[in-house]
């Protein structure tokens, strides 16, 4: 309707659009007599003309008007008229089929379908239900059965006709969500699965992420390398330079409190690896050897490999039976192992560079690699494909996305680079700000759906972006000395770890006015 008058400051809304997707909200969640209200009150119908008159047409069995409806309808292209036409033919040959009228039927597909321009594949299966007309005689359609299949009839075409015929299925919702989803995606820290109030423009504040120190864990006797809470948010593990890791307890309040400090290895604890059911704990160092630990009791489980066998990262696979590891020995490479130490596979060779990290996606179907040559490798575990990227500057470390299709490493030139899994991209997204050019400085995603970005940095402060801007959007300060590590918890959107060279772990939380008081745990 050219001459509809317009709604909103802007005039961009017609109101007879407008009142016809309310109408159709309202059928939707219910409410039927409000619906007929308003469509009495506003003279506008749910329905088109064009659509209600096919409504009848194929309610009464008036095939030859239905198609002229069809013939004559406009705003419809001609391959979607073709498969409406084809829908309708369809059901009519299905009925004179149902009659024992076949020689009606095959003037049908004969005259009428084989003209249109469909899947060909369709119309020698009408063809194929003639043949067998034989035995749809034994079992006539009754009257009831045929009301039902012509309401099927209806169904599939008001999804397959395009406005303004028909609507698209819940046409006012969708609006609003795409609206709501817009203002989300414009809000820097938005960080609640909470429905989003209508009342008002979406905003989040500041208080949304974790900006301030609710507690200071001082049990390590020296610099604090790696931290890493579980994937169920009930634990944090840390390693240190004073050759110990801790499991420390995340209670019901937030507060965290040592559960084990696990004493087994004799040089320094650099990296850690939950388990996906953690269950289990895996550490090492660059000088120290990989050592599997049992959570619920502290006790080492495992120890991997020869004592000359070193290794500097690992990671598990998603049925938390098997790990990966990655040696810092060029000649010793990448191998597989189940928990009890028996080699499954390995990746090895003299032309293979130091490896620096490693990770295997959540969905296991990627092992990520990062080496001392600049380069990242993504080996896609079941094909054995790879793909290899090439930075300019040395990678020091890595982390992969929740849903398996992103990662980013941080290098030294002072950037954290994200990059999809899939090998979509040709840049990567650059996110700068933070300090690092001299140490290992370890990054982390975070918060609802992995929004954010959280980086460790050797200015002492923690780092935090949101991934749609490659600026920091806070800068977290408490710690003395350099950051090494950060970790969000996957549970609580609002709680992060920092590991720092000044002996501590620092967990930050909301800035609102309930959070934990700032302690410490000694």
């Amino acid at each position: 309707m050219e001459g509809s008058p317009r709604l909103g400051s802007k005039g961009l809304v017609k109101k007879h659009e407008f009142v016809r997707i309310i109408i159709q909200c309202l059928l939707s969640i219910g409410y039927e007599k409000s619906a007929s209200c308003l469509e009495l009150e506003s003279g506008i119908s749910c329905k088109s003309d064009d659509f209600q008159m096919l409504e009848s047409q194929i309610s009464s069995g008036n095939w030859d008007g239905c198609v002229d409806t069809l013939n004559t309808a406009q705003d419809l292209t001609d391959e979607t008229r073709a498969a409406a036409l084809f829908l309708v033919f369809k059901q009519c040959l299905l009925e004179y089929l149902s009659c024992g009228d076949d020689k009606l039927a095959l003037a049908i597909l004969q005259k009428e379908v084989s003209a249109l321009h469909v899947d060909r594949s369709k119309v020698h299966n009408l063809a194929r239900i003639i043949l067998s007309a034989k035995e749809m005689e034994q079992s006539k359609t009754d009257d009831i059965a045929v009301c039902e299949l012509r309401k099927e009839l209806l169904q599939e075409l008001e999804k397959l006709l395009p406005p303004p015929i028909t609507l698209p299925e819940n046409r006012l919702e969708h609006l609003v969500e795409t609206a709501v989803l817009s203002q989300i995606d414009s809000c820097m820290y938005h960080n609640l699965s909470d429905a989003v109030s209508l009342y008002a423009d979406h905003l989040c504040g500041r208080d949304q992420i974790p900006t301030e120190t609710v507690q200071i864990l001082t049990e390590h006797k020296n610099e604090v390398w790696f931290v890493q809470f579980s994937n169920n948010g009930k634990y944090l593990a840390s390693s240190s330079s004073d050759c110990t890791a801790i499991i420390w307890k995340v209670l019901e309040d937030g507060r965290v409190t040592l559960n084990h400090t696990l004493r087994s290895h004799h040089k320094p604890v650099s990296f850690l690896a939950w388990s996906p059911d953690d269950s289990k704990l895996l550490t090492c160092g660059n000088v120290e050897v990989l050592k599997l630990w049992d959570v619920e009791t502290g006790t080492c489980k495992h120890t991997f490999g020869d004592p000359g066998f070193i290794v500097s990262s690992c990671a598990w696979f998603p049925d938390s039976k098997r790990l990966v590891c990655g040696s810092s020995d060029p000649e010793k490479g990448i191998y597989m192992w189940d928990c009890d130490g028996n080699e499954l596979k390995a990746w090895r060779g003299m032309r293979m560079p130091k490896i620096l990290d490693l990770a295997v996606t959540p969905d296991g179907e990627n092992l990520i690699s990062i080496f001392s040559d600049k380069e990242i490798r993504i080996l896609n575990v079941g094909t054995n494909a790879e793909r290899v990227i090439s930075e300019d500057h040395s990678i020091t470390s890595l982390s992969i996305s929740g849903d398996s299709k992103f990662f980013i490493v941080n290098l030294n030139s002072q950037e954290i680079h994200m990059w999809d899994v899939a090998g979509e991209w040709e840049k990567p997204l650059k996110y700068m700000g933070h300090k690092q050019s001299k140490y290992v400085i370890r990054s982390c995603f975070g918060g609802l759906n992995s929004t954010f970005i959280a980086s460790g940095s050797e200015n002492s402060q923690v780092y935090i972006w949101n991934r749609r801007n490659s600026r920091p959007i806070e800068v977290l300060r408490g710690h003395l000395m350099t950051v090494n590590s950060v970790s969000w918890n996957l549970k609580r959107p609002q709680m992060l770890a920092s590991a720092s060279d000044d002996h501590t772990i620092r967990i930050w939380g909301s800035s609102r006015p309930n959070k934990i008081q700032p302690q410490k745990l000694c």
